[in-house]
Protein backbone atom coordinates (compact mmCIF):
# COMPACT_ATOMS: atom_id res chain seq x y z
CA UNK A 1 0.00 0.00 0.00
CA UNK A 2 1.15 3.46 -1.12
CA UNK A 3 1.97 6.13 1.79
CA UNK A 4 -0.77 8.49 0.13
CA UNK A 5 -3.18 5.54 -1.11
CA UNK A 6 -5.53 4.26 1.23
CA UNK A 7 -7.03 1.50 -0.52
CA UNK A 8 -5.27 -2.21 -0.25
CA UNK A 9 -5.59 -4.46 -3.06
CA UNK A 10 -7.88 -6.33 -0.61
CA UNK A 11 -10.26 -3.21 -0.57
CA UNK A 12 -9.92 -3.23 -4.21
CA UNK A 13 -10.63 -6.85 -4.72
CA UNK A 14 -13.95 -6.11 -2.16
CA UNK A 15 -15.32 -3.40 -4.19
CA UNK A 16 -14.91 -4.83 -7.12
CA UNK A 17 -16.88 -8.06 -6.11
CA UNK A 18 -19.22 -5.44 -4.20
CA UNK A 19 -20.07 -4.43 -8.25
CA UNK A 20 -20.05 -7.59 -9.70
CA UNK A 21 -16.84 -7.14 -11.83
CA UNK A 22 -14.10 -9.12 -12.05
CA UNK A 23 -11.35 -6.99 -12.58
CA UNK A 24 -10.24 -3.29 -13.22
CA UNK A 25 -10.01 -4.53 -16.56
CA UNK A 26 -13.10 -5.73 -16.93
CA UNK A 27 -14.51 -2.58 -14.84
CA UNK A 28 -13.34 -0.40 -18.15
CA UNK A 29 -14.46 -2.58 -21.05
CA UNK A 30 -16.53 0.00 -22.60
CA UNK A 31 -13.66 2.29 -22.95
CA UNK A 32 -12.58 1.60 -26.74
CA UNK A 33 -9.09 0.61 -27.14
CA UNK A 34 -8.47 3.38 -28.96
CA UNK A 35 -8.27 5.88 -26.40
CA UNK A 36 -6.58 3.57 -23.98
CA UNK A 37 -2.92 4.19 -23.15
CA UNK A 38 -2.00 0.03 -23.26
CA UNK A 39 0.76 0.61 -20.88
CA UNK A 40 2.23 1.61 -17.64
CA UNK A 41 2.54 5.44 -16.89
CA UNK A 42 6.06 6.33 -17.42
CA UNK A 43 6.72 7.67 -13.39
CA UNK A 44 10.10 7.93 -11.92
CA UNK A 45 10.96 6.17 -9.09
CA UNK A 46 9.27 7.29 -5.49
CA UNK A 47 11.87 9.39 -4.35
CA UNK A 48 12.81 10.03 -0.38
CA UNK A 49 10.77 13.62 0.70
CA UNK A 50 14.07 15.17 1.77
CA UNK A 51 15.20 14.87 -2.17
CA UNK A 52 11.60 16.38 -3.38
CA UNK A 53 11.63 18.94 -1.16
CA UNK A 54 15.19 20.39 -2.69
CA UNK A 55 14.22 19.45 -6.31
CA UNK A 56 11.08 21.89 -5.75
CA UNK A 57 12.99 24.32 -3.82
CA UNK A 58 15.54 24.49 -7.02
CA UNK A 59 12.48 24.86 -9.45
CA UNK A 60 10.68 27.62 -7.11
CA UNK A 61 14.12 29.53 -7.06
CA UNK A 62 13.65 29.61 -10.83
CA UNK A 63 10.64 32.13 -10.47
CA UNK A 64 10.85 35.65 -10.44
CA UNK A 65 8.12 37.03 -8.25
CA UNK A 66 7.79 41.22 -8.05
CA UNK A 67 9.73 41.48 -5.15
CA UNK A 68 12.56 40.39 -7.21
CA UNK A 69 12.69 43.13 -9.61
CA UNK A 70 11.12 46.78 -11.20
CA UNK A 71 7.78 45.16 -12.41
CA UNK A 72 5.62 47.20 -14.66
CA UNK A 73 3.83 44.51 -15.87
CA UNK A 74 -0.01 44.79 -16.08
CA UNK A 75 -2.23 43.98 -18.76
CA UNK A 76 -5.62 43.18 -16.26
CA UNK A 77 -2.66 41.96 -13.05
CA UNK A 78 -1.40 44.16 -11.59
CA UNK A 79 1.08 44.35 -8.34
CA UNK A 80 -1.19 46.18 -5.71
CA UNK A 81 0.16 46.51 -2.35
CA UNK A 82 -2.08 43.98 -0.23
CA UNK A 83 -2.75 45.08 3.50
CA UNK A 84 -2.01 42.62 5.92
CA UNK A 85 -5.61 43.56 7.02
CA UNK A 86 -6.86 41.31 4.06
CA UNK A 87 -5.17 38.16 4.86
CA UNK A 88 -5.82 38.32 8.59
CA UNK A 89 -9.54 38.66 7.89
CA UNK A 90 -9.32 35.87 5.15
CA UNK A 91 -7.30 33.46 7.24
CA UNK A 92 -10.12 33.19 9.57
CA UNK A 93 -11.30 30.01 9.90
CA UNK A 94 -14.69 30.55 9.97
CA UNK A 95 -13.83 31.89 6.46
CA UNK A 96 -11.74 29.14 5.08
CA UNK A 97 -13.34 26.18 6.56
CA UNK A 98 -17.27 27.07 5.86
CA UNK A 99 -19.57 24.65 3.86
CA UNK A 100 -19.74 25.66 0.26
CA UNK A 101 -20.93 28.81 -0.23
CA UNK A 102 -22.85 28.23 -3.08
CA UNK A 103 -25.81 26.38 -1.02
CA UNK A 104 -28.49 28.03 0.90
CA UNK A 105 -27.16 26.54 3.87
CA UNK A 106 -24.36 29.07 3.64
CA UNK A 107 -23.63 30.47 7.13
CA UNK A 108 -24.80 34.38 7.89
CA UNK A 109 -21.97 35.31 8.08
CA UNK A 110 -20.67 34.06 4.41
CA UNK A 111 -23.86 35.40 3.38
CA UNK A 112 -23.25 39.09 5.01
CA UNK A 113 -19.70 39.35 3.64
CA UNK A 114 -21.53 38.69 0.24
CA UNK A 115 -24.26 40.89 0.76
CA UNK A 116 -21.80 43.76 1.59
CA UNK A 117 -19.27 42.83 -1.24
CA UNK A 118 -22.77 43.36 -3.52
CA UNK A 119 -23.09 46.44 -2.06
CA UNK A 120 -19.59 47.93 -2.54
CA UNK A 121 -19.58 46.96 -6.44
CA UNK A 122 -22.96 48.42 -7.10
CA UNK A 123 -21.84 51.68 -6.07
CA UNK A 124 -18.74 51.63 -7.59
CA UNK A 125 -20.49 50.68 -11.15
CA UNK A 126 -23.37 52.69 -10.26
CA UNK A 127 -25.74 49.65 -11.06
CA UNK A 128 -28.50 48.35 -8.93
CA UNK A 129 -27.97 44.88 -8.97
CA UNK A 130 -24.74 42.84 -8.21
CA UNK A 131 -23.87 39.07 -7.65
CA UNK A 132 -22.06 37.82 -5.15
CA UNK A 133 -19.12 36.99 -7.63
CA UNK A 134 -18.07 34.80 -10.74
CA UNK A 135 -14.50 32.60 -11.19
CA UNK A 136 -12.58 35.97 -13.19
CA UNK A 137 -13.07 38.84 -15.81
CA UNK A 138 -12.84 36.91 -18.76
CA UNK A 139 -16.20 34.30 -17.25
CA UNK A 140 -18.15 37.88 -16.24
CA UNK A 141 -17.52 39.15 -20.09
CA UNK A 142 -18.59 35.89 -21.58
CA UNK A 143 -21.75 35.44 -19.55
CA UNK A 144 -22.97 39.11 -20.34
CA UNK A 145 -22.72 37.82 -24.26
CA UNK A 146 -25.19 34.90 -22.48
CA UNK A 147 -27.34 36.85 -21.00
CA UNK A 148 -27.81 39.58 -24.01
CA UNK A 149 -28.56 36.42 -26.26
CA UNK A 150 -31.25 34.90 -23.84
CA UNK A 151 -32.72 38.50 -23.26
CA UNK A 152 -33.12 39.85 -26.46
CA UNK A 153 -32.69 36.71 -28.97
CA UNK A 154 -30.58 38.51 -31.37
CA UNK A 155 -27.87 36.55 -32.80
CA UNK A 156 -24.40 39.06 -33.13
CA UNK A 157 -22.42 41.11 -30.76
CA UNK A 158 -20.08 43.89 -31.36
CA UNK A 159 -16.51 43.95 -29.62
CA UNK A 160 -14.52 46.60 -29.71
CA UNK A 161 -10.56 45.69 -30.35
CA UNK A 162 -9.97 47.56 -26.83
CA UNK A 163 -11.87 44.81 -24.78
CA UNK A 164 -8.76 42.58 -23.59
CA UNK A 165 -7.44 39.74 -25.74
CA UNK A 166 -8.46 37.13 -23.21
CA UNK A 167 -11.81 38.16 -23.30
CA UNK A 168 -12.56 38.53 -26.33
CA UNK A 169 -11.14 34.61 -26.47
CA UNK A 170 -13.28 33.32 -24.32
CA UNK A 171 -16.50 35.69 -25.42
CA UNK A 172 -15.47 33.81 -28.64
CA UNK A 173 -15.00 30.60 -27.26
CA UNK A 174 -18.67 30.21 -25.65
CA UNK A 175 -20.85 32.38 -28.29
CA UNK A 176 -19.90 29.39 -30.98
CA UNK A 177 -22.33 27.39 -28.56
CA UNK A 178 -24.51 29.98 -28.73
CA UNK A 179 -25.25 30.03 -32.73
CA UNK A 180 -23.72 34.04 -32.46
CA UNK A 181 -21.87 36.00 -34.94
CA UNK A 182 -19.08 38.59 -33.60
CA UNK A 183 -17.95 41.24 -35.05
CA UNK A 184 -14.87 42.94 -34.20
CA UNK A 185 -14.33 47.13 -34.26
CA UNK A 186 -10.99 48.45 -34.87
CA UNK A 187 -9.06 50.88 -32.65
CA UNK A 188 -8.11 54.25 -34.03
CA UNK A 189 -5.59 56.27 -32.31
CA UNK A 190 -5.62 54.13 -29.11
CA UNK A 191 -9.18 54.06 -28.74
CA UNK A 192 -12.54 52.49 -30.30
CA UNK A 193 -13.46 54.00 -33.41
CA UNK A 194 -17.05 55.37 -32.93
CA UNK A 195 -17.45 55.91 -36.99
CA UNK A 196 -16.90 51.95 -37.61
CA UNK A 197 -18.40 51.01 -34.39
CA UNK A 198 -21.76 53.16 -35.37
CA UNK A 199 -21.81 51.35 -38.61
CA UNK A 200 -21.16 48.07 -37.27
CA UNK A 201 -24.55 48.14 -35.07
CA UNK A 202 -27.61 46.85 -36.73
CA UNK A 203 -31.26 45.56 -35.83
CA UNK A 204 -29.40 42.02 -35.02
CA UNK A 205 -26.78 43.70 -32.35
CA UNK A 206 -27.88 41.76 -28.96
CA UNK A 207 -24.87 43.65 -27.11
CA UNK A 208 -21.61 46.03 -28.01
CA UNK A 209 -19.04 45.22 -25.53
CA UNK A 210 -16.30 48.43 -24.74
CA UNK A 211 -13.46 48.34 -22.05
CA UNK A 212 -12.68 51.09 -19.47
CA UNK A 213 -9.84 51.78 -19.33
CA UNK A 214 -9.25 49.81 -23.03
CA UNK A 215 -6.58 46.81 -23.21
CA UNK A 216 -3.87 49.81 -24.03
CA UNK A 217 -4.31 51.64 -21.29
CA UNK A 218 -6.88 54.61 -23.21
CA UNK A 219 -9.49 56.20 -21.43
CA UNK A 220 -12.81 55.80 -23.77
CA UNK A 221 -15.71 57.90 -23.97
CA UNK A 222 -18.08 55.36 -23.11
CA UNK A 223 -21.07 57.82 -22.94
CA UNK A 224 -21.16 58.12 -26.77
CA UNK A 225 -19.88 55.25 -27.76
CA UNK A 226 -23.00 53.67 -26.10
CA UNK A 227 -25.49 55.90 -27.82
CA UNK A 228 -25.74 54.16 -30.96
CA UNK A 229 -26.03 50.90 -28.98
CA UNK A 230 -28.94 52.03 -26.74
CA UNK A 231 -30.87 53.35 -30.30
CA UNK A 232 -30.63 50.10 -31.80
CA UNK A 233 -31.95 48.28 -28.34
CA UNK A 234 -28.74 46.71 -27.84
CA UNK A 235 -27.30 45.83 -24.54
CA UNK A 236 -23.88 47.75 -23.41
CA UNK A 237 -21.43 45.89 -21.58
CA UNK A 238 -18.69 47.54 -20.16
CA UNK A 239 -15.19 45.79 -18.78
CA UNK A 240 -13.82 48.15 -16.01
CA UNK A 241 -10.68 48.02 -14.02
CA UNK A 242 -12.43 48.67 -10.34
CA UNK A 243 -9.69 50.97 -9.49
CA UNK A 244 -10.24 53.27 -12.16
CA UNK A 245 -13.84 53.52 -10.90
CA UNK A 246 -12.52 55.53 -7.92
CA UNK A 247 -11.79 58.34 -10.44
CA UNK A 248 -13.85 57.97 -13.60
CA UNK A 249 -17.38 58.10 -14.09
CA UNK A 250 -19.58 55.21 -12.93
CA UNK A 251 -20.34 52.73 -16.12
CA UNK A 252 -23.84 53.24 -14.75
CA UNK A 253 -23.80 56.77 -15.48
CA UNK A 254 -22.33 56.85 -19.11
CA UNK A 255 -25.44 54.65 -20.87
CA UNK A 256 -23.93 51.04 -19.45
CA UNK A 257 -26.59 47.92 -19.01
CA UNK A 258 -24.12 45.93 -17.65
CA UNK A 259 -20.61 46.57 -15.58
CA UNK A 260 -17.83 43.47 -15.46
CA UNK A 261 -14.19 43.22 -14.42
CA UNK A 262 -11.47 41.60 -13.07
CA UNK A 263 -11.50 41.89 -9.64
CA UNK A 264 -8.01 40.73 -8.75
CA UNK A 265 -6.70 44.68 -8.43
CA UNK A 266 -8.57 44.65 -5.02
CA UNK A 267 -6.72 42.95 -2.47
CA UNK A 268 -5.92 40.45 -4.60
CA UNK A 269 -2.14 39.38 -4.96
CA UNK A 270 -1.03 38.58 -8.62
CA UNK A 271 -0.23 34.71 -7.63
CA UNK A 272 1.16 33.22 -10.86
CA UNK A 273 -1.90 34.59 -12.59
CA UNK A 274 -4.74 33.10 -10.16
CA UNK A 275 -7.09 32.67 -8.91
CA UNK A 276 -8.96 35.83 -8.73
CA UNK A 277 -12.66 36.73 -8.83
CA UNK A 278 -15.27 38.60 -11.36
CA UNK A 279 -17.65 40.69 -10.85
CA UNK A 280 -20.87 41.12 -12.19
CA UNK A 281 -23.27 44.24 -11.51
CA UNK A 282 -26.27 45.28 -14.07
CA UNK A 283 -29.50 46.97 -14.64
CA UNK A 284 -32.59 45.48 -12.58
CA UNK A 285 -33.87 44.43 -15.47
CA UNK A 286 -31.35 41.50 -16.15
CA UNK A 287 -31.85 40.56 -12.54
CA UNK A 288 -32.90 37.14 -13.39
CA UNK A 289 -30.62 36.33 -16.23
CA UNK A 290 -27.72 37.12 -14.07
CA UNK A 291 -25.05 34.30 -13.26
CA UNK A 292 -24.12 32.91 -9.88
CA UNK A 293 -26.25 33.90 -7.12
CA UNK A 294 -27.32 37.00 -4.53
CA UNK A 295 -27.28 37.65 -1.54
CA UNK A 296 -30.20 39.51 0.11
CA UNK A 297 -31.53 41.20 3.53
CA UNK A 298 -34.30 40.02 5.10
CA UNK A 299 -35.40 40.04 8.88
CA UNK A 300 -36.14 36.92 10.46
CA UNK A 301 -39.08 35.58 12.64
CA UNK A 302 -37.82 37.99 15.76
CA UNK A 303 -37.46 40.99 13.36
CA UNK A 304 -33.90 41.00 13.64
CA UNK A 305 -31.98 41.36 10.73
CA UNK A 306 -30.96 38.83 8.55
CA UNK A 307 -29.32 37.53 5.39
CA UNK A 308 -30.58 34.72 3.06
CA UNK A 309 -29.64 33.54 -0.98
CA UNK A 310 -32.17 35.20 -2.75
CA UNK A 311 -31.31 34.16 -6.10
CA UNK A 312 -29.14 31.45 -7.99
CA UNK A 313 -29.23 31.08 -11.36
CA UNK A 314 -27.40 27.69 -11.86
CA UNK A 315 -28.57 23.92 -12.91
CA UNK A 316 -28.58 22.71 -9.66
CA UNK A 317 -31.00 24.97 -8.36
CA UNK A 318 -33.45 25.50 -11.31
CA UNK A 319 -34.46 23.70 -14.22
CA UNK A 320 -31.75 22.85 -16.12
CA UNK A 321 -33.37 24.57 -19.19
CA UNK A 322 -34.01 27.76 -17.18
CA UNK A 323 -30.41 27.88 -16.14
CA UNK A 324 -28.45 30.89 -16.98
CA UNK A 325 -25.23 29.61 -15.45
CA UNK A 326 -22.94 26.23 -15.00
CA UNK A 327 -21.00 27.99 -11.98
CA UNK A 328 -20.84 25.88 -9.47
CA UNK A 329 -19.34 27.96 -6.80
CA UNK A 330 -17.54 31.36 -7.35
CA UNK A 331 -14.50 32.58 -5.63
CA UNK A 332 -15.98 33.56 -2.57
CA UNK A 333 -12.29 33.82 -0.38
CA UNK A 334 -10.95 36.08 -3.19
CA UNK A 335 -14.17 38.38 -3.31
CA UNK A 336 -13.98 38.72 0.15
CA UNK A 337 -10.72 40.10 0.07
CA UNK A 338 -12.03 42.44 -2.80
CA UNK A 339 -14.54 43.66 0.21
CA UNK A 340 -11.58 43.80 3.05
CA UNK A 341 -9.86 46.01 0.65
CA UNK A 342 -12.67 48.01 -0.28
CA UNK A 343 -13.32 49.01 3.43
CA UNK A 344 -10.16 49.60 3.75
CA UNK A 345 -9.10 51.86 1.38
CA UNK A 346 -12.69 53.87 1.70
CA UNK A 347 -14.27 56.21 -0.50
CA UNK A 348 -11.59 59.12 -0.19
CA UNK A 349 -8.86 56.15 -0.25
CA UNK A 350 -9.94 54.97 -3.55
CA UNK A 351 -10.02 58.39 -5.36
CA UNK A 352 -6.53 58.96 -3.68
CA UNK A 353 -5.18 55.89 -5.44
CA UNK A 354 -6.71 56.96 -8.55
CA UNK A 355 -5.08 60.23 -8.21
CA UNK A 356 -1.70 58.66 -7.83
CA UNK A 357 -1.85 56.53 -10.71
CA UNK A 358 -2.83 59.34 -12.76
CA UNK A 359 -0.07 61.05 -11.86
CA UNK A 360 2.82 58.74 -11.44
CA UNK A 361 1.25 56.83 -14.94
CA UNK A 362 2.13 60.71 -16.63
CA UNK A 363 5.25 61.02 -14.73
CA UNK A 364 6.25 57.66 -16.58
CA UNK A 365 4.73 58.06 -19.92
CA UNK A 366 6.63 61.68 -20.33
CA UNK A 367 9.95 59.58 -19.29
CA UNK A 368 9.87 56.95 -21.88
CA UNK A 369 8.50 59.14 -24.11
CA UNK A 370 11.47 61.28 -24.46
CA UNK A 371 13.90 58.62 -24.97
CA UNK A 372 15.44 57.99 -28.30
CA UNK A 373 13.60 55.54 -30.11
CA UNK A 374 10.63 55.10 -27.91
CA UNK A 375 7.74 56.59 -29.13
CA UNK A 376 3.81 56.24 -27.67
CA UNK A 377 1.20 54.69 -29.27
CA UNK A 378 -1.70 56.85 -28.49
CA UNK A 379 -2.37 60.39 -26.88
CA UNK A 380 -5.49 59.17 -25.47
CA UNK A 381 -5.51 59.97 -21.75
CA UNK A 382 -5.12 57.19 -19.82
CA UNK A 383 -4.77 56.37 -16.22
CA UNK A 384 -2.67 53.72 -14.78
CA UNK A 385 -1.52 52.29 -18.36
CA UNK A 386 -0.01 52.97 -21.55
CA UNK A 387 1.69 51.74 -24.40
CA UNK A 388 4.55 52.79 -26.18
CA UNK A 389 6.36 51.91 -29.85
CA UNK A 390 9.96 50.69 -29.42
CA UNK A 391 12.25 50.83 -32.54
CA UNK A 392 13.84 47.55 -31.53
CA UNK A 393 12.35 43.89 -31.32
CA UNK A 394 10.66 44.02 -28.25
CA UNK A 395 11.04 40.71 -27.25
CA UNK A 396 15.13 41.39 -26.91
CA UNK A 397 14.88 44.72 -25.09
CA UNK A 398 12.51 42.98 -22.43
CA UNK A 399 15.57 40.15 -21.88
CA UNK A 400 18.05 43.19 -21.63
CA UNK A 401 15.86 45.14 -19.05
CA UNK A 402 15.63 41.98 -17.15
CA UNK A 403 19.13 41.45 -16.90
CA UNK A 404 19.10 44.33 -15.14
CA UNK A 405 16.82 43.27 -12.97
CA UNK A 406 13.83 45.22 -14.24
CA UNK A 407 10.68 43.92 -16.12
CA UNK A 408 9.36 47.04 -18.52
CA UNK A 409 5.94 45.73 -18.88
CA UNK A 410 3.70 43.67 -21.46
CA UNK A 411 4.99 43.14 -24.91
CA UNK A 412 2.62 43.44 -27.20
CA UNK A 413 3.52 42.79 -31.24
CA UNK A 414 6.95 42.74 -32.01
CA UNK A 415 7.51 46.44 -31.00
CA UNK A 416 5.20 47.73 -29.27
CA UNK A 417 5.18 47.42 -25.04
CA UNK A 418 2.39 48.08 -22.16
CA UNK A 419 3.87 50.04 -18.97
CA UNK A 420 2.09 49.99 -16.06
CA UNK A 421 1.55 51.83 -12.95
CA UNK A 422 0.78 50.74 -9.14
CA UNK A 423 1.88 52.45 -5.86
CA UNK A 424 4.27 50.32 -5.28
CA UNK A 425 6.47 51.95 -8.20
CA UNK A 426 8.04 54.91 -7.00
CA UNK A 427 9.60 57.90 -8.95
CA UNK A 428 12.65 56.15 -8.31
CA UNK A 429 11.55 53.05 -9.78
CA UNK A 430 10.60 55.36 -12.69
CA UNK A 431 13.47 56.76 -13.52
CA UNK A 432 15.42 53.19 -12.85
CA UNK A 433 12.48 52.19 -15.73
CA UNK A 434 14.20 55.06 -18.29
CA UNK A 435 17.45 54.43 -17.72
CA UNK A 436 17.70 50.64 -18.57
CA UNK A 437 14.71 51.23 -21.10
CA UNK A 438 16.53 53.55 -22.61
CA UNK A 439 19.91 51.67 -22.76
CA UNK A 440 18.33 48.32 -23.66
CA UNK A 441 17.00 50.36 -26.61
CA UNK A 442 19.94 51.66 -27.67
CA UNK A 443 22.06 48.67 -27.67
CA UNK A 444 19.47 46.74 -29.74
CA UNK A 445 19.62 49.63 -32.27
CA UNK A 446 23.25 49.53 -32.30
CA UNK A 447 23.76 45.86 -32.46
CA UNK A 448 25.31 45.59 -29.55
CA UNK A 449 25.44 41.93 -28.03
CA UNK A 450 23.55 40.94 -25.23
CA UNK A 451 25.52 40.82 -21.26
CA UNK A 452 26.31 36.92 -20.66
CA UNK A 453 22.89 35.60 -18.37
CA UNK A 454 20.89 37.92 -20.22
Amino acid sequence: MSRYTSATDADRAAMLEAIGVGSVEELFADIPEAIRLGRELELDPGRAEQEVYAELRDLAARNVSTEDEINFLGGGMYDHYVPSLVDALTSRSEFLTPYTPYQPEVSQGGLQVMFEYQTAISELTGLPVSNASVYEGPSAVAAAGYLARLHNGRRRLVVSAGLHPHSRETLATTAAGWDVEIVEVPLAGGATDATALAEAIDEETGAVFLQQPNFLGAVEDIEALSGPAREAGAIVVCACDPIALGILRPPGEVGVDIAVGEGQPLGNRLDYGGPSFGFFASREEFLRRMPGRIAGETTDAEGQRGFVLTLQTREQHIRREKATSNICTAQALNALAGIVYLAWLGRRGLVELGELLVRRTAYAREALSALDGVSPLHEQPVVREFAVVLDAPVGAVVERCAAEGVNPGLALDDDGLLVALTEQRTRADIDRLAEVLGRAVAAERSGAPAEVGA
